[in-house]
């Protein structure tokens, strides 16, 4: 049976990556490519990479940091219980959950502002006769109309 190898090109092309991220990637331990050729500079990918860079960039997805991300998926690695690293993943999931959260509700309380903003602004303007003003949206759907 033939085990499957990459270049960092083929990895980069297939993730839509740059090599520069691959190499990055190497230097924070989440990759760990052969060596070869002269002075071990030709890098080669086994399936475990692919696999390891693959799970790196579903955790970068959910927005965990790549230190979070390498946590993870070295629990993996180890021939021990599969118990303790799927509590340490949830730890994870739920600690990011509730950031995602925070900022959804600070965004929610900036966009509530906007609009208190536009109301009263529009509200003066009507105020002194010189018309209403028209959303970026609204006057960009204009334009297309016309």
């Amino acid at each position: 049976m033939a085990i499957s190898t990459y270049s960092i090109s083929d990895l980069a092309q297939e993730f839509d990556l740059t090599t520069r991220a691959m190499r990055f990637y190497e230097d924070m331990g989440l990759l760990q490519p052969e060596r070869t050729g002269p002075g071990g500079r030709t890098r080669v990918y086994s399936a475990r990479d692919r696999a390891r860079l693959k799970l790196t960039l579903r955790a970068k997805r959910l927005g965990l940091s790549l230190t979070e991300a390498k946590e993870v998926i070295d629990m993996y690695d180890s021939p021990r219980d599969t118990a303790p690293q799927l509590k340490k993943f949830l730890a994870v999931l739920a600690a990011h959950r509730q950031q995602l959260e925070e900022q959804a509700t600070e965004l929610l309380a900036n966009i509530n502002e906007v609009k208190a903003h536009e109301t009263e602004a529009q509200a003066l303007l009507d105020s002194t006769g010189k018309g209403t003003v028209k959303s970026s949206k609204a006057r960009k759907t204009a334009r297309s109309a016309a």
